[in-house]
């Protein structure tokens, strides 16, 4: 695992490493595992634990969801990938859900890219008083750059249909120009960002509108979603 390649903590729009890995699929390198699709790289703390077995087995459940968002997803926990692949049994018993795995998951047992990557938990730690890697969430765009990074203790499971809501607005906001509000949902109205000009605004999206304020400033237009 070449972790000299992750060169420092990883910033929005950095190049994500172009790591190559030994998973429960064999080995691989990144980039040419997400190739010119979305990727996400998610990470567990320990096979065979409660809460890692649930979230892998929904991302299961939702792989045709990322496939049509042109998404291929990966996990990775520190352990080998004989350990790997008997856990993957117990995912799949218990989220029945048959057949082959349908993605890779990544051994890290010397916890050399959970370091690099910044992904320890330091307040759970292990049999052996190691932190845990914490519940990272890594969004790459087709172009190998990082557009988002979350980072869960490993005691909180994810909702990963809130990782599918942010997947699909970085992606309309990547493409148009607008911002997601709070709580937006994929159909819902958006803002025209702050720098669109008030005659683009009218050309680009006709059936915006701006919401009155006290302070007399135009920066709250909303527009059906592009």
């Amino acid at each position: 695992m070449a972790t000299s390649e992750i060169k420092g903590p990883l910033t929005l729009g950095a190049e994500f490493p172009n790591l190559e890995v030994d998973t429960s699929k064999g080995k691989l390198k990144l980039h040419d595992y997400f190739g010119d699709k979305w990727g996400i790289l998610f990470s567990h703390p320990a096979d065979f634990t409660p809460v890692c077995t649930t979230e892998l087995s929904e991302v299961v459940k939702l792989i045709p969801d990322f496939e049509k968002l042109n998404v291929k997803v990966i996990a990775l926990s520190c352990n080998d990938t004989d350990s790997h692949n008997g856990w993957i049994k117990d995912i799949q018993n218990y989220g029945n859900c048959a057949g082959e795995f349908p993605y890779p998951i990544i051994a890290d047992p010397k916890r050399e890219l959970a370091v690099g990557l910044g992904m320890l938990d330091p307040v759970e730690k292990d049999k052996t008083g190691l932190p845990l890697t914490c519940r990272a969430v890594f969004i790459i765009g087709p172009d190998k750059k990082l557009k988002l990074s979350l980072l869960y203790p490993a005691t909180t499971g994810r909702n990963f249909n809130e990782i599918i809501r942010v997947i699909e607005s970085l992606q309309l906001t990547m493409y148009k120009k607008v911002a997601t509000p709070a709580n937006w949902t994929c159909g819902g109205e958006c803002m025209v960002l702050p720098t669109v000009s008030a005659d683009d605004a009218k050309t680009l999206f006709p059936k915006h509108k701006v919401v009155e304020l006290p302070s007399g400033k135009p920066y709250m237009r909303f527009t059906p979603q592009p």
